[in-house]
């Protein structure tokens, strides 16, 4: 009986220091129990925006405790369980990807009695007494699109949509399936990626153009820096000509333009020049849909609610595109905050004076030096960082936003005036924290100010996949801005 006894004891000891060695935090145990729901201050200002005020709540971190203060607006956040999950594949990124290699264990083996299971297209839409919503003209069909938007039918639980990162996950999910079934896009010419992707797409794009609620414009920036831009001069106005000669082109040739004024035509941008190239015609900057990486309001040139800010990224290996995708738990992120950059623009310089060598939880970098570089490279300080600072470069966009969330660390977004991308339907501030630029002196003081209930929430929030793929976003963000566009005639 003693043996066993024995026994029974060093499995209990030896599973116990299994469970220490894999969970235990690098700060003290009380500070990561959770606790009863915390108030947060969430501020809220314009431009869609958050920003932290100077006045401080309780901080949540051990090394800086501060007082409440009573004049913050509050917001309860709910208690959410903290989840280790992975990034997946989107179902329509990955496509056509067969999984072969020798790493590659393919646990779920098909029956080959098993029937196949053929994928459903989108519904098509009746109106109850009228025709088949698809043979309507094409205002019609919008103005049926903007009403069902109205009424759309509450989403209690879905599996595809994480309803935290939504503004509202009813009239997002209702207004992408309005999209599926109903949009139809008529095209000018060939040209770029997004285009590619829209012709290769039968079920948007029309060659019928009285079938068409959307126009697309093919149109580079970029090709027009390189053929018409004089390098040094600093003028962009040989640019817009072109443009505008093009538009105007376009809509000498095709009467469907004058239907909307260019209201129902669209185009997409992602060079930080693209919103300049617009000036030289009134109707284009006005009127037409624009999907621009340069979203900022102070150029007055974006105008929210009727464009698309898009996302900034770089794709280092296009074959790989999800390869080294995550980063580490909560628990094994000692480092408080962390960038790495070049020095241009207003705002990164200013980072670099307050805290670059200043504090050791603020690793501060110009260029990664190659002493730090060759002990933890930069994607490495990602995976290892509570939150990834975003300053602006000379322009409000950068690619370290979605840097950030590919290694499921939290950005904190400095440029002001910068409209987050797909704002409309997205909710930042569940995954990211937004500082203004007189803020940097304190940045590390916001930082930890933020109670670790919700540093929990918004590091869960951020490694949710969204089953929906960059080409998809960007159209149904315009087709979601050209809807609220649309004027119901009260009866």
């Amino acid at each position: 009986m003693n043996w066993r006894k024995l026994v029974c004891v060093v499995v209990i000891m030896t599973a116990v220091g299994v469970v220490l060695q894999t969970y235990v935090p690098p700060y003290p145990i009380n500070n990561w129990f959770l606790v009863p729901p915390v108030i947060v201050s969430l501020p809220e200002v314009s431009n869609s925006t958050y920003f932290v005020k100077e006045t401080i709540p309780t901080v949540s971190f051990p090394s800086v405790v501060t007082k409440n203060s009573s004049n913050v607006a509050s917001e309860i956040i709910p208690l959410v369980p903290v989840l280790e999950v992975r990034a997946e594949v989107s179902s329509r990124i990955g496509r056509g990807r067969r999984g072969r290699g020798r790493g590659n264990m393919n646990t779920n083996k098909k029956n080959p009695n098993e029937p196949k299971v053929v994928p459903q297209p989108p519904p098509k839409l009746v109106v109850p007494g009228q025709s088949p919503i698809w043979s309507l003209p094409s205002d019609k069909t919008l103005l049926y699109a903007k009403k069902e938007l109205e009424h759309a039918p509450i989403v209690a639980d879905d599996p595809d949509l994480y309803a935290p990162l939504f503004r509202n996950v009813s009239i997002f999910k209702r207004s992408y399936e309005l999209m599926e079934s109903i949009l139809k896009v008529g095209i000018y010419a060939s040209e770029g990626w997004f285009l590619k992707l829209m012709e290769e797409n039968r079920q948007f794009v029309t060659r019928d153009p009285k079938r068409a609620h959307l126009f697309y414009l093919p149109y580079s920036a970029r090709q027009l820096q390189l053929a018409l831009y004089v390098p040094d001069s600093h003028n962009l106005k040989p640019l817009s000509i072109f443009l505008r000669d093009h538009v105007n082109m376009i809509a000498a040739k095709y009467p469907f333009w004058n239907r909307t004024r260019g209201a129902d035509r669209f185009l997409v941008a992602c060079h930080d020049w693209g919103p300049y190239t617009m000036t030289e015609h009134e109707e284009l900057l006005r009127n037409t849909l624009k999907a621009l990486c340069n979203a900022d309001l102070s150029e007055l040139i974006f105008v929210p609610g009727r464009d698309v800010s898009l996302p900034e990224t770089t794709i280092r290996r296009p074959r790989k595109p999800l390869r080294g995708i995550g980063g580490k738990r909560v628990s094994q992120r000692p480092i408080l905050a962390f960038f790495a950059g070049n020095m241009h623009g207003r705002v990164r310089p200013a980072l670099l004076q307050y805290w670059d060598g200043k504090d050791e939880d603020m690793r501060i970098y110009g260029h990664l030096p190659n002493r730090v570089a060759r002990v933890m490279s930069y994607a490495v300080h990602m995976k290892l960082s509570r939150f990834c600072i975003c300053p602006m470069g000379y322009e409000v966009n950068s690619p370290r936003i979605l840097k950030a969330i590919y290694n499921e660390c939290v950005p904190v977004i400095i440029a002001d005036n910068f409209v987050l991308p797909f704002s409309q339907v997205l909710d930042w501030k569940s995954f990211s924290v937004v500082v203004a630029e007189k803020d940097i002196p304190n940045l590390k003081v916001i930082l930890l100010a933020i109670p670790l209930r919700r540093y929990l929430w918004m590091q869960t929030n951020v490694k949710i996949p969204i089953r929906y793929d960059l080409f998809h976003m960007v159209l149904h963000s315009i087709w979601f801005n050209r809807l609220n566009q649309i004027q119901i005639q009260q009866q």
